[in-house]
């Protein structure tokens, strides 16, 4: 039985519905506004940089963006449409792919889960839900996350690379 990406992206949206029903109520999400606060997220094997213009999110040796400030609910839940690169780690390899990024926040804490549409395997693709905090760096083992990412055009869909980085130190 195939599934759609559709039925992938609604199931990923129920599963962060659920698990945002699960806490207390008491804290209130972290937002910018209405917004998911801007800065660094992160968890075991997952960073995501929440910026005024892209949140870039790497999960294990793959990343993905959404273009703009992501939208809280008044409940703190959240359902973006992004690209999403499955194959990147030692050599980025394949085309970006459409996916739905979903979860909620509550307090500094995000559940985030990722369906990716993965149009060369003909498949959907669930990733996570992954936990990340704000404030905390990603704890990405082998994979690099992006410091300072910047916006860079690729193939009609946003992709980032990160700054060079001297590992020398001052002279």
């Amino acid at each position: 039985m195939r599934l759609t990406f559709a039925f992938g992206a609604a199931l990923i949206g129920g599963v962060a519905a659920i698990i945002s029903c699960g806490g207390s109520g008491t804290l209130q999400p972290a937002a910018n506004g209405g917004f998911l606060a801007l800065g660094t997220w992160g968890g075991d094997n997952v960073g995501l940089i929440a910026t005024d213009s892209l949140t870039h999110v790497h999960i294990g040796c793959t990343f993905g963006d959404v273009v703009g400030m992501v939208p809280l609910d008044a409940n703190g839940r959240f359902a973006r449409d992004g690209s999403y690169r499955l194959r990147a780690y030692p050599v980025a390899v394949g085309p970006t792919l459409p996916a739905q990024f979903s979860g909620s926040v509550q307090g500094n804490t995000m559940t985030l889960a990722i369906a990716v549409n993965d149009t060369v395997e003909k498949k959907l693709v669930l990733l996570g839900p992954v936990t990340v905090v704000l404030g905390k760096d990603g704890n990405m083992g082998p994979c690099p996350i992006c410091r300072t990412p910047r916006l860079e055009p690729f193939r009609g869909m946003v992709s980032l690379r990160a700054q060079p980085v001297s590992l020398r130190g001052p002279r």
